[in-house]
């Protein structure tokens, strides 16, 4: 198995303290009997709720299961998944082979339409599954839902009439959904295409390559070159997509931070990756992390609704940096609770990654 660095550790931090931090957030999520968002549906399903929201989403929905894998809890990634595959899978339509990115506790579809990080989400944590528990029945046989779920995502025009793909085929870039021509910068995970190029379905190996690539390469344009943010919603070529109202440093867009961190704890640090986050580390140190910015830098409304979350991925980017500040953003992370209360959904389950990242946990185990 490959090691990841701890910077916990290096930063003083005993190991058992944070083998400790570790175990009670999880407890947090899945257990707590007043600040967990995981329960379970019926006799063998569970999900999780967007406590901000009040639905099931497929983002929420993949991130449990890959929390889940990473400890070793089969019987919560069994859950998490038959509430995947009961409920929001679509069977019919040009969304047939997709997942319905939010549903209700009940599982009746809020939108049929899909939202790409969750499928590739639920992909990568199939694989996953596949290498730690192995191949079981139907629908647990995690590594070929994972390649039926890709093939979708890249052939959905050929596999249902009317259908879409999730990624654009001539910049290999994947979108914000299906049917919209811009991208979502936080959606790039190359570090998962990286592994997609050796699990998927091996006609589609050399694309996966590509989005590797592509990625990479779009992120250094999506990041302003002096401060580091990048948008919620982007073009492209890397230029905030404005007309829907997402073209700020804002919410989704915080996962960039961390998605760099773990493509170099993976893969290797990149000069183009430490610069993007010594600058973003260095914008945000000073800064009110329940203000919204624009790439530029400019504070403006509305205020942020995730500033644990903020604190969490910007701390995750010191694993693609040794710049002056990043084991200070180490520490500061190690200072910072998860969150209580009616947000806690989307900033726990990014600090439970960073934390898994920091400790040298999150581990590519396919």
């Amino acid at each position: 198995m490959e090691k990841t660095p701890n910077l916990l550790l290096t930063c003083g931090i005993p190991q058992t303290e944070i083998d400790s931090r570790i175990e009670e957030t999880f407890r947090l999520i899945f257990s707590d009997p007043h600040e967990r968002f995981y329960f379970e549906s019926g006799t063998d399903a569970g999900y999780m709720l967007d406590t901000g929201n009040f639905d099931a989403r497929t983002e929420g929905m993949s991130y449990g299961m890959m929390m889940a894998v990473l400890m070793n809890r089969k019987d919560l990634f069994d859950r998490l998944w038959t509430f995947s595959y009961k409920y929001m899978y679509n069977e019919t339509g040009p969304y047939t082979g997709y997942f319905a990115w939010s549903v209700t506790p009940q599982g009746k579809h809020n939108s049929d339409g899909p939202a790409p990080d969750g499928e590739e989400y639920y992909a990568m944590a199939l694989f996953f599954a596949a290498a730690r528990w192995g191949e079981w029945e139907i629908p647990f046989n995690y590594a070929a839902q994972a390649r039926t779920i890709l093939r979708h995502a890249l052939h959905q025009h050929e596999l249902a009439a009317g259908g879409q793909p999730m990624w654009d085929t001539e910049t290999a870039l994947i979108k914000f959904v299906p049917e919209l021509h811009f991208s979502d910068p936080s959606y790039h995970l190359p570090h998962f295409y990286e592994r997609f190029a050796l699990l998927a379905d091996e006609a589609d190996r050399p694309f996966w390559r590509r989005a590797a690539d592509a990625s990479r390469a779009y992120l250094v344009k999506a990041c302003h070159p002096v401060t580091g943010l990048a948008a919620e919603y982007a073009h492209y070529d890397g230029s905030p997509e404005i007309i829907r109202g997402h073209g700020a440093f804002f919410s989704d867009a915080y996962r960039v931070a961390m998605n760099i961190g773990l493509d170099s704890a993976w893969n290797g640090k990149r000069p183009e990756y430490a610069a993007i986050a010594s600058r973003l580390q260095a914008f945000l140190w000073d800064k009110d992390p329940f203000m919204t910015y624009t790439i530029e830098g400019e504070a403006k409304q509305p205020p942020a609704l995730h500033p644990t979350a903020l604190v969490a991925t910007t701390a995750a980017a010191s694993l693609a940096t040794d710049g002056a500040l990043s084991r200070q953003w180490v520490r500061r992370f190690w200072q910072t609770p998860p969150r209580t209360g009616e947000r806690r959904y989307y900033d726990n389950c990014l600090y439970f990654f960073c934390l898994m990242m920091l400790a040298g946990r999150y581990l590519p185990l396919a």
